[in-house]
């Protein structure tokens, strides 16, 4: 008999359908019908029969004809939601989809797997399983050390032994003992209490890394949890049930307790879910649409849902790795301001930075050379103004590979540790089943990955600085040589004059954002956790600093390119051409005033999705082959790998002559 879920005005309904030629109508009729029924005061309607409604999808918000049968337009266990005509919507509903809706509709259940052993995910791997690109399985390694630590749990259970958190109460009430009959309600209240967060869910994208962190340090074998409860786990990551989890909460020590409570409230069948069939729903029906069934927790199991540094470290990954790729096209949007500007490359030689031999440096030395070398990539542009009498640049041209470089080795540094965190254990008590004990410690304070992100915050912040100075170059016409504001008819038009000012806005945020978090510490739990991280909060700052650096060097993008216009007939070199087309494929050229929103966003977006790193990067490691034919490329935040001769590169480039 197929079923189908509806939202009425907060509540969510069960409504069985006997017989499939019912229409949509009559379902919106017999939600409204249950609806009332619980309500004392009828919902504050007389009768079913006035209450005038429309009925739409949960997923993708799509309208439903009243009169076409549910057998037509439904499919079994269906989320839809009643919208009664003439309410006002609450500011504060949660609607039944998240911000962001319009990526999940085109959502594909992933055919591919990755597999978990918690030793080897990378910060790549855990973006991809947040973006929904894998389903999840564990390893033959995995499962059989899951199994052998949670023999020493039931040993424990069956022996009466008091051990914190499996026979007693937590924080301050550790020496309170549990009795047998108590142990699984003491999981779930520890669960329930500690689901205390605040604030805006997680995104479906950033909630699925969460999970899949958490799974992956269950599978290194430390945690107790039983096998069939960590299966139930993957099975919800599989079927992409996320929990409702407010993102404010944790202070990162002992872990991230109010979020990841929020995670396995959901698992256990209580709270909200979000799922791409559901939206928003009870997550007991939400599971149930999926056939899959609440978790019951047995022993020592709601701590080890609950007890580590994953909401930080999730978010933290994401931050990395969006911090690499706004850093490698940073360099490229500052090569085409430098071509804007008439600046030289001789700032780039490689034995300037071979006397100073830091790795980022030299690489975003190599990266300017890769672009603009002239004996490789003529340029117009710079042949236009070779014999010129200027003798060399403002540092925000000139000491780009020293800026830029340090913030390349900054990422480098956080990458590692972000590394060694994801595949870490963070419970405590940690299991140790070739001891066949447990101990208590401290792994799950947040300390490292809060230091890490604060460090990462400060680092790439920098990119934003540096750029909203080349911005203000290639706006001022006493800098530039170009139209003030780079539009013609000035003062008709107005051009980039509050871009400018919208980078300068973002850049002075980042600078109160980019005060550590990880500085402060307050006690909790009556002084039992007498130091405290707030990792959780660096890991969000962190996250807002690097959309502002992303948006700051979208504005940037788009002036140097509105730049090239006034040079016009001139062409800069093959691979900014390339940017430069990249760019005007979404965003025309700024003839007149217009709204300039839009572009930003488009530009903004090109350098989310890396397009204009992959526009550029053939050319760059093309020139990389031809000066260092046995070397390899280098991952652009791994400096690490290879000596700084592969990095440096050879030759010198010829423009502004006169400097010799």
């Amino acid at each position: 008999m197929p079923r189908y879920t509806v939202h009425v005005r907060g509540e969510w309904l069960a409504v069985p359908c006997l017989n499939c030629t019912n229409t949509i109508g009559w379902l919106g009729k017999e939600a409204v019908r249950r609806y009332m029924k619980n309500k004392p005061d009828n919902g504050g309607f007389a009768s079913v029969e006035e209450v005038k409604f429309y009925i739409r999808r949960c997923k993708g918000l799509g309208l439903l004809d009243l009169d076409d049968t549910v057998e037509d337009a439904l499919e079994d266990n269906e989320f839809v939601e009643v919208v009664i005509e003439g309410d006002i919507m609450s500011p504060d509903f949660i609607p039944s989809q998240p911000e962001g809706v319009h990526l999940y509709s085109k959502y594909r259940e992933p055919e591919q797997y990755i597999s978990l052993d918690g030793n080897s995910l990378t910060t790549e791997d855990l973006v991809n399983l947040g973006k929904g690109l894998y389903k999840i399985k564990l390893t033959p390694e995995a499962e059989i050390k899951v199994k052998q630590s949670r023999e020493v749990i039931e040993r424990i259970v069956k022996e009466q032994t008091v051990v914190y958190g499996i026979t007693t109460g937590f924080g301050k009430f550790a020496r309170t003992v549990i009795p047998n009959n108590k142990l699984r309600e003491l999981q779930v209240n520890l669960v329930r209490s500690h689901s205390a967060g605040v604030g805006k869910p997680l995104s479906p994208e950033r909630s699925r890394m969460l999970l899949a962190l958490r799974i992956n340090v269950l599978a290194k074998g430390y945690s107790g949890i039983s096998l069939e409860t960590l299966q139930q786990v993957i099975e919800a990551f599989n079927a992409s049930c996320l929990p409702y989890i407010p993102e404010k909460g944790t202070v990162g020590a002992s872990g991230d307790l109010a979020p990841l409570s929020h995670l396995a409230l959901g698992l256990i069948g209580e709270g909200k879910m979000w799922s791409p069939k559901s939206g928003w729903a009870n997550a007991k029906y939400v599971l149930e649409a999926h056939g899959l069934r609440p978790i019951t927790l047995k022993p020592k199991e709601g701590l080890a849902l609950i007890n580590g540094t994953q909401m930080i470290t999730s978010l933290g990954c994401e931050a990395v790795e969006r911090a690499g790729a706004i850093a490698r096209q940073a360099d490229i949007i500052a090569a085409l301001t430098l071509e804007v500007l008439k600046g030289t490359t001789r700032a780039f030689d490689t034995d300037i930075h071979a006397v100073r031999p830091h790795r980022g440096q030299a690489e975003v030395a190599f990266r300017f050379r890769s672009l603009l070398d002239s004996d490789h990539h003529p340029s117009e542009i710079a042949e236009s103004h070779r014999f010129c009498d200027r003798v060399q640049d403002a540092y925000t041209m000139r000491c780009c590979p020293q800026v830029h470089g340090v913030v390349n080795d900054t990422i480098a540094f956080v990458k590692d540790i972000m590394t060694t965190e994801i595949n870490s254990a963070t419970d405590n008590p940690m299991v140790f089943a070739e001891r066949a004990e447990t101990i208590s410690g401290g792994n799950f304070h947040g300390e490292y990955p809060a230091k890490a992100l604060d460090y990462l915050a400060i680092g790439v912040h920098e990119l934003a600085a540096i750029s909203e100075r080349r911005i203000e170059r290639l706006c001022n016409p006493s800098l530039s040589e170009l139209p003030a504001f780079l539009v013609t008819e000035g003062g008709l038009n107005s051009g980039f004059m509050i871009a400018h000012c919208t980078a300068a806005a973002l850049v002075s945020e980042n600078k109160s954002l980019c005060h550590p978090s990880s500085v402060d510490s307050l006690s909790t739990s009556a002084a039992t956790e007498d130091h405290v991280s707030m990792g959780g909060w660096a890991a969000r700052k962190a996250l807002r600093v690097i959309e502002h650096v992303e948006q700051v060097l979208a504005i940037e993008l788009l002036a140097a390119c509105q730049g090239i216009e006034f040079l016009r007939p001139l062409r800069t070199t093959t691979p900014l051409e390339k940017v430069y087309d990249l760019v005007r494929s979404v965003v025309r050229p700024w003839i007149k005033d217009r709204f300039m929103a839009p572009d930003i966003e488009a530009a903004h977006r090109l350098l989310v999705e890396q397009k204009v790193w992959e526009v550029a990067k053939p050319y760059i490691e093309k020139y990389r082959r031809e000066h260092f034919p046995e070397s390899r490329p280098i991952s652009p935040t791994a400096f690490s790998l290879g000596s700084l001769e592969m990095h440096a590169g050879f030759g010198h480039d010829h423009r502004h002559q006169d400097e010799l």
